[in-house]
């Protein structure tokens, strides 16, 4: 059993150790950093859940926020003697009439792999294109040594990327199978010695999980968890929470957290779970086989949850082809912005994880639809008692692309329910809370880092303005004009225009097509 669980963690952490993606290369994007930066005239929308304010100027000196100045009133022109003025070798960036948020956090961000064929840069600028600054790689699937090679040059911003935060799958690296509490606290601490950040785990005997969970919070460190169902039987989210984990992923773990009547999901007798379609079709099946929402057992699991600080990354996107795989697998920007060899990853197979495509019907979709009903209810009633819930993408599978993704995450927790200032929040601050660092990002506020996402379009009144491809609209002259997509992505105080990103990345895919002459296709068509 253990080796079939460290197999399928191979297979989940998208790329085998000793398959490397390309490296990042040196940056030739962005302008700055400045002595000083002054942002004009923008309207804020923090993460702390306030509304919007504006007209607002941002001061930035040495990639912290100095001061924050109300210059005036919506409509009104803004006089020159109620502004905080530039100072030489300084620069001003006239952002007048749009909308400025902290830079986004996308907690569940995978950094590609050979299997998709996609390129660090490719990953990294997709990202960039969508607001996102910081990313959380969990379980680096390209090696640790790289992803502490990409996490320092994105720090001293020679690569254009997101900061990195480096969690290691449990046990990666390690010679031979963890089978011990002694080995578990062994290769926790050799994974804080090696520069890791955190642990991301799937599995294991409970006595290992505590030992293990215990160590690593006891080192400073963070970590998550995709409740594997081949230990959850033994082990969920409330066995994790209690021993001291940071986070869950997705949501495996928790229906079975709140079984009354049973200790196992109802499996059909012939499941296997190498069988993608076996796994993810019963997947679809289980949050109607736990405690309904609102009961006894329902509303224990949930305050124990909150009462532990434990924090909740969703990640609703990456199963949305689960519940209508047309909409998934057509969205308009796969014609543009997925690679070739990711679309052929994403397509069905046995072999490859996530592509469950076997013979994916209405009833399997119709069961997953239920299913985010239950899930969603859970999530935001989370959120309303005062749990935490993070924005992650989990993004290079199930025909979800990286930034598309993120962005997809956050019209899905609006069909949760979340208001759009509280998707923000989860967003920005609630995801640097859980990475503990609230104190440097998450928020515009002074003494912070210089991360902001700066778009045209009010984001709060249609989340799709957020996309790269923008969101459709029609002028009073009765035109249909494209709005949107992030103007500019700001990094440590470096100003990356975020559309010039994105058309990189177009010429990237361009490229790849011309040279294969590949045609992107629905699987078995001609």
């Amino acid at each position: 059993m253990r080796k079939t669980l460290l197999i399928l963690i191979a297979v989940f952490i998208q790329t085998a150790l000793w398959a490397q993606i390309e490296k990042a290369p040196e940056r030739t994007e962005g302008e700055g950093p400045w002595p000083q930066l002054i942002i004009r005239g923008v309207t804020l929308i923090n993460g702390n859940g306030a509304p919007p304010l504006g007209p607002v100027d941002i001061v930035v000196e040495q990639n912290k926020i100095v001061k924050i100045e109300t210059v005036g009133y919506p409509g009104v022109e803004i006089k020159d003697e109620n502004r905080p003025k530039l100072k030489e070798g300084g620069k001003e960036l006239d952002a007048s009439g749009m909308y400025l948020m902290p830079g986004f956090i996308d907690m569940h961000g995978h950094i590609g792999g050979e299997s998709q064929g996609t390129s660090a840069e490719y990953v990294f600028k997709l990202w960039m294109g969508h607001g996102i600054t910081t990313i959380r790689d969990p379980s680096a699937g390209n090696g640790l040594d790289w992803v502490l090679e990409h996490k320092r040059k994105s720090a001293a911003n020679k690569i254009t990327a997101p900061r990195i935060l480096a969690y290691t799958a449990f046990g990666q690296g390690s010679d031979e199978p963890i089978s011990t509490p002694a080995m578990a606290r062994e290769w926790v601490q050799q994974n804080a010695k090696n520069g890791a950040d955190g642990i991301k785990f799937f599995g294991a005997a409970p006595e290992i999980m505590q030992a293990a969970i215990e160590e690593n919070k006891k080192l400073g460190l963070r970590s998550a968890m995709h409740h594997a169902q081949l230990d959850v039987a033994r082990w969920n989210v409330l066995n994790s929470a209690r021993a001291g984990l940071t986070s869950m992923e997705h949501w495996y773990g928790l229906p079975e957290a709140m079984f009354t009547d049973k200790t196992v999901q109802h499996y059909p007798l012939d499941y296997n779970y190498n069988n993608e379609q076996h796994r993810f079709a019963e997947a679809g099946k289980l949050w109607e086989q736990a405690a309904p929402p609102y009961s006894d057992k329902w509303n224990s699991v949930m305050n124990e949850l909150i009462d532990l600080d434990f924090t909740i990354d969703p990640t609703f996107n990456i199963y949305e082809a689960s519940r209508d795989l047309m909409r998934t697998s057509r969205a308009e920007w796969h014609d543009d912005y997925t690679l070739p060899s990711l679309w052929e990853f994403y397509q069905p197979s046995m072999v490859s994880h996530g592509s469950y495509w076997h013979y994916w019907g209405t009833e399997e979709e119709t069961a997953w639809r239920n299913n985010y009903k239950l899930w969603m209810t859970f999530v935001n009633e989370y959120k309303n008692r005062g749990g935490r819930v993070t924005t992650g993408s989990d993004s290079g599978f199930i025909f979800q692309l990286y930034g598309f993704a993120y962005i997809r995450e956050m019209e899905l927790l609006r069909e949760a329910g979340f208001h759009p200032l509280e998707i923000m929040m989860s967003s920005t601050l609630n995801g640097a809370e859980a990475l503990g660092m609230a104190d440097k990002i998450g928020t515009v506020e002074v003494g912070k880092l210089a991360d902001f996402v700066i778009v045209e379009e009010n984001p709060l009144e249609n989340l799709k303005v957020l996309y790269g491809t923008g969101a459709i609209k029609l002028t009073e002259y009765n035109e249909v004009v494209r709005v949107g997509g992030v103007k500019y992505t700001i990094k440590d105080g470096i100003i990356y225009d975020a559309q010039k990103l994105l058309e990189d990345v177009k010429q990237m895919v361009a490229e790849e097509k011309e040279k294969t002459g590949y045609e992107i296709k629905q699987p078995g068509m001609k």
